[in-house]
Parts: C-alpha cells; sequence; structure tokens
C-alpha cells in the first residue's frame, strides 16, 4: 500500500511539474513567439526553457535545495535527479552547434555565391531617361519629419495616436510614395480605441513633399484592427504565427493596395544552407490591416512592391561577390572579389520598386566599379558596369559646391540622365527642408551641377556634359532661338576659336567653340539658323550648337 501511495504521489508530482512547465512554456510562446520550425534558432532557445523550467521545479518540489551548501553539491544534485533533461539539454545544444558549423560559407562557398542569380545589363538601353515628375525628392528622415508635422495639425488624431517611423517606399498609382501607418500612444490610448482601431494612415508624395493624413473612413473603411502597436490576439506578429506556427517571418512592411486598401506584407524566411544558414525569403503571407485574413502568396500581386529587404539583397550579393573564386580566394588573392557600397535607395521603374546600391573592390576604396538594381518584389537582380566614384564621395563633391551654406545631401539616386549614369541628390538644411538639388556624374565626379529646380539642376548638369564632351550637345533641351545672322564676329581663346552670332530676334550675342559645334564655321550673315543650348545669362549668351533653319 506504501509502495502505491508513494508510486501515485510521483505520478501526481511529475504530472503538476510538467503542466506547470507547459503553462511557462505556453506563456513564453505567447510573448517571444518562436516559429516551430528546426531550421529557426529561437526553437533552441525555448526548448532550452522548457528544459530548465522542468529542472528547476523538480529541485523545488523535491526541496532537495534546502541541502545545497556549495556549487559542487548542487552539479551533483543536478546530475542525481535531473539525469534525462540534462541529457536532452545536451542534445538540443549538440543539433544547435552542428546545425550552425554546417551551414558556414568554408563548406558552402558555392552555394553562397548562388543564392541571388546577377545579370549583366547595359545601364543606358535597360535604365529609362529619367522623368523628373516621377523621382523621389526625399529621404526617409526628411519623411519622418514631415509627417510627424501633418500629424500635429490634426487635434483629433494627436493625443491618441503616434507617426510610426517605419516609411515603407512604394510606387502608388504611378507615383512614388512613403506610407506608413498609426501607433497607439500607449496601453490606455489603445484601450479607449480598440473598437473602432487605428483611423487613418499617412502618406508623403515623394516628388511634390506633399503629405497627406488619408481616412479610412473616407474611403470607406473601417479602422486598422491589426498592427505591431496592437495588444494580445490582434498584435500582428502574434497574428500571423498563430496562423502560421512553422513559419519563419522576416519584417513586416505596411503596403496599401492601389485602392489605398492597407495591409502588412509578411516576408516568409527560409535557410537554404544547412540548418541555419542561406537566409533567403520564398513568397510572403499578405494580411489584411482591418480584418485580419491572410493569405500565403509565393508570387505577390504586382502592387506589392517590398518582399526583400535591400537588407538581404545586400547581403546576399556580398555572398555572391565574395565567394566568386571560392572561399580560400575571398581570404588570400581575392581575385575577383566585391561587396555593396554602405548605403542604397530606392527607383521606381514601371510598376515595382528596384534597391540601388553600388559595387566595390573588397578593399573598399573611394571608387565604384558598377552598381546593382535588384526588384524588391521578385529579387531579379541586374549589374551595371560603370567605374566611377562611391555614394559617399558624390555627396562631399555635392556638399563642397554649397559649404557656404552648410547643406547636407541625401543619400544618392541613381537615374539615367542623356545616357550617363548619374547620382541626383537633395539639399537640405538644418531642418531637413530641401532647399537645393544637385546632379554628379558617376565617371567623373567632378562635374557637379545644383539648381533651385530639379529643372535647373538638369539643365545646368546637361550644360556641363557637353561642354565636357560627355554628351552630343544637342541632347540638351535648353531654350532656343531662331533667326537670320545679323552680325557675325570671331575670336580665340584658350585656342580655340570662338564665334559670336547676333541674330534679328533680339539683340543678344550668341558665343559658340569651335571645339562645341565644328558647324559654326560654315555660316554667314544672312543665313537662316537655329542656336541651341543656350546659358540664358547677360548680353553675351553661351552656346553649343548652331544648326540651318531653312
Amino acid at each position: 500500500m506504501d509502495k502505491q501511495k508513494s508510486l501515485f504521489a510521483k505520478i501526481g508530482q511529475t504530472s503538476w511539474m510538467l503542466l506547470a512547465t507547459v503553462v511557462v512554456g505556453f506563456i513564453y510562446f505567447y510573448v517571444m513567439l518562436p516559429a516551430i520550425n528546426l531550421r529557426n534558432p529561437e526553437l533552441y532557445v525555448f526548448a532550452l526553457v522548457l528544459i530548465a523550467t522542468y529542472c528547476l521545479l523538480k529541485i523545488i518540489s523535491l526541496g532537495l535545495y534546502k541541502d545545497v551548501v556549495e556549487s559542487d553539491e548542487f552539479i551533483i544534485l543536478l546530475r542525481n535527479n535531473c539525469r534525462i533533461s540534462l541529457w536532452l539539454c545536451a542534445l538540443v545544444i549538440i543539433v544547435f552547434v552542428v546545425g550552425m558549423i554546417s551551414g558556414m560559407p568554408i563548406f558552402h562557398a558555392g552555394a553562397y555565391h548562388r543564392l541571388l542569380t546577377v545579370s549583366a545589363g547595359d545601364f543606358a538601353t535597360d535604365v529609362e531617361e529619367a522623368v523628373f515628375d516621377r523621382i523621389p525628392m526625399l529621404d526617409e528622415g526628411s519623411a519622418v519629419r514631415l509627417g510627424s508635422r501633418q500629424m500635429g495639425e490634426l487635434s483629433d488624431l494627436v493625443s491618441q495616436f503616434e507617426v510610426s517611423d517605419a516609411y515603407t517606399q512604394i510606387n502608388f498609382r504611378g507615383r512614388p510614395v512613403r506610407v506608413t501607418y498609426l501607433n497607439y500612444g500607449d496601453f490606455f490610448k489603445w484601450w479607449n480605441n480598440r473598437a473602432s482601431g487605428l483611423p487613418a494612415y499617412i502618406t508623403i508624395d515623394m516628388v511634390t513633399q506633399e503629405a497627406s493624413v488619408v481616412r479610412l473612413s473616407d474611403l470607406g473603411l473601417r479602422g486598422i484592427k491589426y498592427s505591431p502597436s496592437e495588444w494580445f490576439n490582434q498584435k500582428l506578429q502574434r497574428h500571423i504565427r498563430f496562423r502560421y506556427p512553422t513559419f519563419m517571418f522576416s519584417e513586416a512592411t505596411f503596403e496599401i493596395d492601389d485602392d489605398g486598401h492597407p495591409w502588412w506584407v509578411c516576408p516568409r524566411i527560409e535557410r537554404r544552407i544547412g540548418l541555419f544558414g542561406g537566409t533567403d525569403i520564398n513568397g510572403a503571407v499578405l494580411v489584411d490591416a482591418i480584418t485580419g485574413e491572410c493569405a500565403y502568396y509565393q508570387d505577390l500581386p504586382t502592387w506589392c512592391d517590398r518582399v526583400y529587404l535591400a537588407s538581404l539583397i545586400m547581403q546576399q550579393y556580398d555572398y555572391h561577390g565574395t565567394y566568386v573564386n571560392g572561399f580560400l580566394n575571398s581570404l588570400f588573392g581575392q581575385q575577383g572579389v566585391t561587396v555593396t557600397t554602405s548605403g542604397y535607395n530606392y527607383i521606381a521603374m514601371g510598376d515595382d520598386v528596384y534597391m540601388y546600391t553600388g559595387v566595390t573592390s573588397v578593399g573598399r576604396d573611394q571608387s565604384n566599379i558598377g552598381f546593382l538594381l535588384s526588384n524588391q518584389r521578385t529579387k531579379q537582380t541586374t549589374y551595371y558596369a560603370a567605374p566611377g566614384a562611391i555614394e559617399q564621395s558624390a555627396r562631399d563633391s555635392a556638399e563642397g559646391v554649397v559649404q557656404h551654406l552648410k547643406y547636407t545631401t541625401t543619400f544618392p539616386l541613381l537615374l539615367n540622365v542623356s545616357g550617363e549614369p548619374t547620382y541626383f541628390m537633395s539639399l537640405k538644411d538644418a531642418s531637413d527642408l530641401v532647399k537645393q538639388y544637385a546632379m554628379v556624374n558617376v565617371g567623373q565626379y567632378q562635374i557637379v551641377a545644383t539648381g533651385m529646380t530639379v529643372t535647373e539642376c538638369k539643365d545646368n548638369y546637361l550644360r556641363l556634359l557637353a561642354s565636357n564632351n560627355i554628351t552630343d550637345v544637342r541632347n540638351i533641351p535648353e531654350t532656343s532661338v531662331r533667326g537670320v545672322i545679323r552680325d557675325l564676329r570671331t575670336a580665340v581663346a584658350d585656342g580655340n576659336t570662338q564665334y559670336y552670332i547676333q541674330l534679328d530676334a533680339n539683340r543678344f550675342y550668341y558665343v559658340i567653340s569651335i571645339a562645341d559645334c565644328e558647324a559654326a564655321a560654315l555660316f554667314n550673315v544672312g543665313d537662316r539658323v537655329t542656336i541651341m543650348g543656350i546659358e540664358d545669362v547677360g548680353d553675351i549668351r553661351r552656346a553649343y550648337y548652331i544648326e540651318s533653319a531653312s
């Protein structure tokens, strides 16, 4: 009878410890939300927490800790009473360590190199000429500042909600736009507003710099009920974890579709090398921010612009460029080894957003050998050879032109201007307000043009390209004048003949160098001509091209 009671007591005690361990495990899972996936390192931490909890409860329930005086005695206590738990703990640690080692690049250099497929392209052909009414003028810091100011003007919202700093750049109805969501100010503000949800989101037109608070009620929609600032089961990360317990997720991003409906894009992570190595993305879960409805897609809708984060694409290219000739070459010799530069930006092309970053040698000198454009929805990546300055050198060059004004530049955008790879930057004052614009030639970063407007900056840049014989002067879409030559004079400057031409259309003289346009020597007084590429300054105006108008 005593043995039977002892057995029942032991079973009851074990059941109590198991139940308590399950409760602790549920609380841990509810808070930390680890994916139940053997390729997830956080799962092994979760397992160790469960084992340690059970072991601790056993020691407490048996009262064994009362007899412990020294650390050696505690180790003996664990060994005698938690033998199975210790073996399980050792097994978890061994699997984790072996998994970490098995996925190291030293064993899989080729696989890491192949994580990103990179094709070669021709910049002037593949990348459309810059359309300046679609070029983003702001960086993320400026967008954050504008969004906060716009929110501050709405007294009914600002007391309850805060603007998130997580702005996503998307193409919205053919326009480059940054969009972000609201957060609840604190727990009590969430409690007071949880029934109606978050009432709006913020959009910023990256061209016009116009910030707007979009009220969901104006779109005929209810408030956002699922977001990172929700509590309990409607918190976004918890909501998708309970529905996809085995999925590993990258950072969720906020987007809107073409109708302005808010969504969460939650990219699904996969480990492709060993147990934990070779991080990549395999589709995404789209979550309706209002209803919470979820669906997993491997091929995302075209309105979805951001699945692959820029940081992941850059990491994969660093693997691609580092292990191009094997692991040993990445350490010794480093023949052909290239890496990305330290920054990135976004370019809108067609319906998609592309991540841009420079590519430089492994020594990270001050020159690029080319750059990448990578589609953030499909990861289609193209490399363009374009030797020139790295982005920071271009920024320094642009800031040097306006150093007396103490303006700072945004991170450069890469544009195709007259077939030339060109860095485009906004120049900001101390208040993060855009005051001017700058263009710097990638191949010759001493060629810098600035302007109070984008058009002025572009025209100044095209003049510089023409004067440096980089592009045909006829590519300059500058003001032109047509008329009959009334007076024609010549002079020699810097070894070149300069033609001073006055037309019957006005009193100005237009000076054209024979170095810019050899045809200038072929005209006489009385000829009807068109003069192009005019710098509209003073009575003697620089021009770059002349042709017959007859």
